[in-house]
């Protein structure tokens, strides 16, 4: 008796493309919310209020979300 992933056929492409554009449309969502707070605590750090972030405001929002949305997507 065999098993029946031994003969399996691979995966194509067309049954990712839904997962990648749903990932990709989560992390639309999740960077094009933090990028007002990353642009919030850069101009406070501007003015001396806060600690100068270690990257510019894209940057920062940018990796929170390449952070939250595998979180999110994969839980």
């Amino acid at each position: 008796m065999t098993h029946a992933d031994t003969n399996a056929p691979a995966r194509s492409r067309k049954k990712l493309a839904p997962r990648r554009t749903e990932y990709t449309a989560y992390f639309a969502v999740i960077f094009m919310t933090a990028v007002p707070f990353a642009l919030v605590a850069w101009a406070l750090a501007q003015v001396g209020i806060m600690d100068t972030p270690e990257h510019g405001p894209i940057k920062s929002a940018w990796s929170q979300a390449s952070i939250i949305t595998p979180k999110i997507f994969w839980a």
